[in-house]
């Protein structure tokens, strides 16, 4: 492992195949789940195509785990995509992976869920609107203490709270086996989600438009795999433990979110799913009444939580591999010599998250997150054709863990990112360049770093 500061302390090796595959999953599932199967029912109009975008979306995120399994194993190092761009196409294009994550897609998730977590909590407990604000100041805080004192309590406390998600939507899962066939339930809804319009597309370029719009949701649903990539070197044996988790925890969110989509079907019916604004409740609703949405609400809190603990732990790694390549303030590549963490990447992450919390502007970065993303998404799926190419030009035979399916899997992924991106720009143009316009702030921000440390 590499020195990271004067005291030689170096990412302590405490994660295993669990933590790590519970890592994969909690960094996938959020509060996606529980909403934005309406917003794909609404756009598709039928069940099978509901069914099929979704197990488009899956097939994406499985092309995803292999891609990044074998980038992992490549390089378990800290900062995961970040490391893999820098070796591959120089340290501008990973300085401004790590620049855009902490002033936008980092730390606006960071604050955008953490509110989220808030405000179902408050409305569970009985709390006051104004009770929001404070709740997710508190939780950003409390979180990245725990983070601080080392990643074996952050990782417990994540698979703690993936297990609970995990067990909200098993409650899900069980209670639509109880529940009558949509015809019945719907009379349990209000009039309006009864009667919802829905398109009926009837030609192929109709069912292809259908297709590609629900795939934005989807695709948002399953993101966050590649987060475990970020604290490759504080996993066991990463060479083997990285690819495992990565492709079972996928295996395992793909085998839970379709069945969520065929309990909502079951119960709901497309009609009434495609209205519902929160359908996992509705279905408790209708299983279970009250009690079933305070379950619900209580699953999506605990979801959401649990989510914000993923980022809050995965996310420093970057920014302290930036300082350690001489890219960003030095004092971030230190580690703390007791818990082996870094604490001012962890502080600094915490302190511009509550600056977006305070100042109401997250939502905004919220709808930039998806863009961003999926910029570095496709660019670090194309280190995999760096990578293997030198193996070739120096008579390198690899036999680690391989993505299956290579070149298409890389193909096809870099296909899906680029129109996720263009669905963006031509969905919001002006969300689109204010993304653009950060990114090319961050240059002259690299060039000051690259002239300081020359």
């Amino acid at each position: 492992m590499t020195s990271t500061s004067s005291d030689n302390a170096t990412y302590a090796r405490r994660l295993g195949l669990f933590s790590g595959t519970m890592l994969v999953v909690g960094g996938i599932i959020g509060s996606g789940i529980f909403l934005n199967p309406s917003i794909v029912a609404a756009r598709t109009g039928s069940a099978g195509l509901t069914i099929g975008t979704w197990t488009l979306g899956a097939v994406i995120a499985l092309l995803g785990a292999f891609i990044f399994a074998e980038l992992g194993r490549r390089r378990p190092q800290a900062g995961g995509g970040y490391a893999y761009l820098r070796d591959a196409f120089g340290p501008l294009p990973a300085f401004l992976y790590g620049w855009v994550l902490l002033l936008a897609i980092g730390t606006g998730a960071i604050a955008a869920v953490a509110v989220t977590f808030a405000t179902y909590t408050t409305r569970l407990v009985g709390m006051p609107p104004n009770a929001v604000t404070p709740l997710a100041l508190g939780a950003v805080a409390l979180l990245s203490v725990v983070n601080v004192i080392g990643v074996q309590p952050g990782a417990v406390t994540q698979n703690i709270f993936t297990l609970l998600k995990l067990a909200a939507l098993g409650a899900l899962l069980l209670a639509s086996l109880f529940a009558g066939g949509h015809s019945t339930a719907l009379l349990m809804l209000p009039p309006p989600i009864a009667s919802v319009p829905l398109p009926h597309p009837d030609s192929l370029g109709a069912i292809l438009l259908a297709v590609s719009t629900a795939l934005v949701p989807v695709l948002f649903s399953y993101g966050g795999w590649q987060q475990t990539n970020f604290v490759a070197e504080e996993l066991r044996d990463p060479e083997r433990t990285l690819p495992r988790a990565l492709v079972l925890g996928v295996v395992i969110v793909v085998a839970v979110y379709l069945g969520a989509n065929f309990a909502y079907l079951h119960v709901l019916g497309i009609a009434g799913l495609a209205a519902s604004s929160a359908p996992a409740a509705d279905l408790m609703g209708i299983v279970a009444g009250q009690g079933g949405r305070r379950l619900i609400a209580a699953g999506i809190a605990a979801s959401t939580f649990g989510f914000l603990d993923l980022v809050i732990l995965v996310s420093p790694r970057v920014y302290q591999a930036m300082a350690r390549d001489g890219v960003f303030f030095s004092s971030l590549a230190q580690l703390h010599p007791r818990f082996r963490t870094p604490v001012r990447a962890i502080a600094l992450q915490a302190f511009v998250a509550v600056v977006l919390i305070l100042t109401g502007t997250y939502g905004q970065l919220l709808d930039w997150v998806v863009f961003g993303d999926w910029i570095f998404f496709g660019a670090t799926a194309l280190t995999l054709v760096v990578f293997r190419r030198r193996d070739v030009a120096q008579g390198i035979h690899d036999t680690g863990f391989r993505a299956p399916l290579y070149p298409l899997s890389v193909a096809l992924f870099v296909l899906a990112s680029v129109y996720v991106v263009f669905g963006s720009i031509a969905s919001n143009p002006g969300n689109a360049a204010r993304g653009v316009l950060l990114l090319a702030a961050g240059v002259p921000v690299f060039l000051f770093w690259k002239k300081r440390a020359t």
